[in-house]
């Protein structure tokens, strides 16, 4: 019952009028969903991504120290996160709300692909020493990827919309 209060306030609306179909697409179009995501893949880029075993000894390497060391478009991931942020944020832009989710899901696109790109070069290596993804990866990856479903729904929500407009 707790959480379902906390929906109410959240959305500000009441359980009881609307259905459960209503709730996810005040979800799906809201902002505050892709700033969100935008914000945790921003934060998760500077904590440990990669962990590296070798009997008694552990080293971690973060977003931060892969793009320093060996690839250097992992820049880009802060980059389009703060443009993003800095896009859903100002007050400016909410009239152009298409260019701000089309470039949510360019960036959240890129990002994605930089982070699985990241995390293939890490996989399946086995013997002496024991590489893998850290849970602040997979988090940022998981942001990253809702990111960009939550911007092709708006995209796509609002090109429905134009296209109603048009019609009529």
């Amino acid at each position: 019952m707790l959480v379902i209060r906390k929906i109410e306030v959240l959305f500000r609306f009441r359980a009881d009028q609307t259905s459960c179909e209503t709730v996810i697409r005040r979800l799906m179009d809201s902002r505050r969903g892709t700033i969100t995501a935008a914000l945790i893949v921003l934060v998760c880029f500077f904590l440990p991504w990669i962990q590296v075993s070798c009997g008694g000894t552990r080293d971690t390497a973060s977003g931060v120290d892969l793009a320093r060391d060996s690839d250097h478009l992992l820049w880009l991931i802060p980059l389009l996160m703060l443009s993003v942020l800095v896009l859903g944020s100002v007050q400016i832009w909410q009239e152009r709300r298409q260019l701000a989710s089309l470039v949510s899901l360019i960036s959240g696109l890129i990002t994605a692909y930089l982070m699985n790109r990241e995390r293939l070069k890490f996989a399946d290596r086995s013997g002496l020493i024991q590489v893998g993804v850290t849970g602040w990866f997979w988090l940022g990856l998981g942001s990253s990827i809702a990111m960009t479903i939550l911007a092709a729904y708006q995209v796509l929500r609002m090109r429905k919309a134009n296209d109603r407009e048009q019609s009529l």
